[in-house]
């Protein structure tokens, strides 16, 4: 069933709009406090897009990302007791326990370590704020191993897969989206089962 090349097909005309950095801005601020979409979602088409422009996509998603990183942090901060009764009645309130043992098991590297997990990125800012981590370290770890690292990995990489890129993903987006949502509901599987035992 051709899911997926459709909106394949949408995110990679909206990534050619004149207005698509601010787009994609709005979205790499609003996911680091309170959005389920990740910006790589436009990041990766805009780059393909546009691969002389992708090392600026990067920079705009980095630069974004840790700004809304910072309002997620003053949530955590000065809101965490409004926000509690919904985060534990949320499926975010698992995830969030398991940050503040990153913190408590590694401090400031759990920003760094965080970078590249499955954790949702708010998660992360709104702990980090809930336990007054140091805004400073908190913001250099933010744009250097959760953004900066992760972004401008994936702007490269489609940067310089280019145009051949693009055709290869257009050819098999289809099968790479049905596979992701099996990966997905798999490690959901996966991480209950390991919950309950």
């Amino acid at each position: 069933m051709k899911l997926f090349s459709p909106l394949y097909s949408r995110a990679m005309v909206w990534s050619r709009h004149r207005h698509a950095h601010w787009y994609l801005s709005g979205m790499s601020f609003a996911e680091s406090s309170f959005f389920p979409v990740p910006p790589d979602v436009m990041l990766a088409p805009m780059s393909l897009a546009n691969p002389r422009r992708a090392w600026w996509f990067a920079l705009i998603t980095t630069l974004a990302s840790v700004a809304g990183g910072l309002l997620g942090y003053a949530i955590g901060y000065f809101a965490f007791d409004a926000i509690e009764p919904w985060l534990r009645e949320s499926h975010y309130w698992p995830t969030y326990q398991r940050a503040i043992t990153w913190f408590d098991e590694w401090g400031f590297w759990a920003i760094f370590i965080a970078g590249f997990s499955p954790i949702p990125y708010k998660v992360f800012t709104i702990a980090a704020g809930a336990l007054s981590m140091a805004v400073l370290p908190f913001t250099l770890a933010s744009f250097i191993g959760r953004r900066g690292a992760r972004f401008f990995l994936v702007a490269g990489l489609m940067a310089w897969g280019g145009a051949r890129m693009e055709a290869v993903l257009h050819r098999y987006v289809d099968r790479l989206g049905w596979a992701t949502v099996a990966l997905l509901v798999l490690g959901g599987l996966l991480y209950r089962w390991a919950a309950a035992s």
